[in-house]
């Protein structure tokens, strides 16, 4: 659904991880929503041009910077560049780790320590280097990309649900005490989505039919989402339409939390 232009105010959101299967969804319904975008890759430099493609053919302007989440120092580089050419209004984190699936037992310190690092770190420090940019442009949204295991515990899922519990409780950090800069903040929980991780996983015979039956049989929806789903509700969240709404987890999951 294209969306109106008064619903985003004049400038830029920034998709970090916006090359990345859900991040590309997002740059594109936003764009079409009448945000100019910034994006930031990690490795994937050809697919990040291939994402600005679709959001100049879209009518709206778009810059690439390469960002390996939990790189202090080039997020605020990156984050300062954005805001330096248009103002900075919504920055959505649609980045995380490559993980492997792994039960809590068998998790080493080292795995552990490098994911926390990355994503739970790495989302403290892009806060860290934005949240005076959306103060001095009258205000912003976060919206972070979440886990719908956060409501249904997920077997081998440690190394994306924990780190993003803790970051779900700095959102609702966040929401309370920035709400008086007119800074809002929230997540999307997602389920089992046909894009990224999940499909490296299901070519390499991790999620195999049994497990597919299983979950399946958990959803109230009988199928996988779509990166656009998720699209659709990050600019809800993003939006004026979401003007009030502050410290939420809006799940995308077909039901899987039900």
């Amino acid at each position: 659904m294209v969306m109106s232009t008064e619903l985003f105010p004049a400038g830029t959101a920034l998709i970090i991880g916006g090359s990345g299967g859900v991040g590309a969804a997002v740059c594109r319904e936003l764009a079409s929503a009448g945000c100019d975008i910034a994006l930031t890759y990690n490795s994937n430099k050809q697919r990040a041009q291939e994402v600005a493609q679709e959001v100049r053919k879209l009518g709206r302007a778009v810059d690439c910077h390469q960002l390996s989440i939990g790189d202090a120092e080039k997020t605020r580089t990156v984050i300062d560049q954005v805001a330096a050419v248009r103002r900075l209004h919504t920055i959505v984190i649609a980045a995380g780790s490559d993980i492997d699936q792994v039960l809590i037992r068998d998790l080493s310190p080292e795995q552990w320590r490098e994911v926390v690092d990355a994503d739970l770190n790495g989302f403290f420090q892009i806060v860290q280097a934005s949240l005076g940019h959306l103060q001095a442009g009258g205000g912003g949204s976060y919206v972070h990309i979440s886990s719908a295991g956060l409501h249904r515990w997920p077997e081998r899922d440690v190394l994306s649900v924990a780190p993003k519990a803790a970051i779900e409780s700095l959102i609702q950090g966040i929401a309370k005490e920035e709400g008086r800069h007119n800074i809002r903040a929230n997540s999307v929980a997602l389920g089992v989505i046909e894009t990224g991780i999940f499909l490296r996983l299901l070519a390499e015979g991790v999620f195999d039919d049994h497990w597919k039956t299983a979950v399946q049989a958990g959803l109230c929806l009988k199928r996988w989402g779509k990166a656009e789903e998720v699209a659709h509700a990050v600019a809800y969240l993003a939006s004026e339409r979401a003007a009030y709404v502050t410290g939420q987890l809006l799940s995308v999951d077909g039901g899987y939390g039900v």
